[in-house]
């Protein structure tokens, strides 16, 4: 079973998803709307208690090079903020364009999108924590076909 949090941390809005406990899927579950540290660690403690999470998987944007720039290491720094003021492990993946990809979808759905309803920031936060999922499955998979190999090698 998987509970984990999938989280796009921006200056003024944190997206936040959600994922089913097979870890298949993963869906927005709120913004927050960032006020005080302190109160959006509130808000956050509640979803994580509400869903019973055990870890934070938050998208870094690297740059386009594939390096860690200036907007990564301030995503990093909050990120371990965050993970510290929860208590939950903490895990990245690289959210190159899902900014970009989360808003194609919204407007693919035909939604008129206010820039400061949240929607984009929800959907770029599944993107992250599906993308993390997939990857996890992937990694499983192959981790399982190579067992096999070797026990049909040594068999």
């Amino acid at each position: 079973m998987i509970s984990a949090l999938g989280l796009d941390l921006g200056e003024r809005r944190i997206g936040v998803s959600g994922c089913d406990r097979l870890g298949l899927l993963a869906t927005g579950i709120t913004t927050i709307h960032r006020r005080s540290f302190e109160a959006d660690m509130q808000q956050l403690k509640q979803i994580i208690q509400d869903r019973d999470v055990t870890l934070l998987v938050v998208g870094l944007p690297y740059t386009m090079d594939g390096k860690i720039g200036y907007q990564a290491r301030r995503v990093q720094k909050l990120a371990r903020r965050i993970a510290e003021a929860v208590a939950l492990p903490l895990e990245y993946v690289d959210e190159r364009l899902t900014s970009y990809e989360a808003k194609q979808l919204v407007y693919q759905q035909s939604k008129r999108v206010n820039r400061e309803s949240g929607i984009i920031d929800r959907k770029a936060a599944a993107l992250i924590l599906q993308q993390w999922l997939d990857q996890k499955r992937q990694d499983s998979t192959s981790h399982a076909r190579m067992s096999h190999d070797l026990e049909n090698n040594f068999s």
